[in-house]
């Protein structure tokens, strides 16, 4: 059974980064989160994935991920919330699922994800929504609120919108 440990900060550089994903906020602090249907089951989760050989650094993987699952751009820093330990067991060495804030800069139309041809619905919420959709308990929870709390400090964002809709 998968374990997973929510850590605030910056990832060790003896730790393997896997996976990147992004907490992308619009300026009036709504929270984008990727809507994909399967099986008949609605799941919510982050925009994107495994960092490339050919990115320059993680932020590079975040900014391709973006456009590649949800087709949109970030503006400004990327600023690293924490990361969540995932230890598997079995032998395999534990590794990082590194976590972002960033804010959005523009949402395209929706188009397929080069990696599989899937096309995902995108829904901007409140951070308190984002919670609840995400369904992560309490590691969750601590992303979404650490990324509100970078939000208002670095990311300049005071007010947080109560519309919700699908773009």
């Amino acid at each position: 059974m998968d374990i997973f440990t929510w850590v605030d900060g910056p990832v060790p550089k003896d730790l393997q980064i896997k996976q990147v994903y992004g907490l992308l906020f619009t300026e009036d602090g709504r929270l984008l989160l990727r809507r994909e249907v399967s099986n008949g089951k609605i799941n919510y989760s982050l925009a994107g994935g495994t960092p490339e050989k050919f990115d320059k650094d993680v932020v590079a993987t975040l900014r391709r991920e973006c456009v590649e699952e949800v087709n949109t751009t970030l503006k400004g820093n990327v600023h690293v919330i924490g990361y969540q330990l995932v230890n598997e067991g079995g032998g395999i060495k534990p590794y990082a699922q590194l976590r972002m804030v960033a804010v959005i800069d523009k949402i395209g139309e929706k188009k397929p994800d080069p990696d599989g041809g899937q096309m995902y619905d995108r829904l901007l919420t409140t951070p308190e929504r984002a919670i609840q959709l995400l369904n992560w308990g309490k590691v969750g929870e601590s992303q979404v609120r650490g990324a509100v709390k970078i939000a208002k400090e670095k990311l300049g964002i005071k007010n947080f919108s109560e519309k919700e809709e699908f773009v």
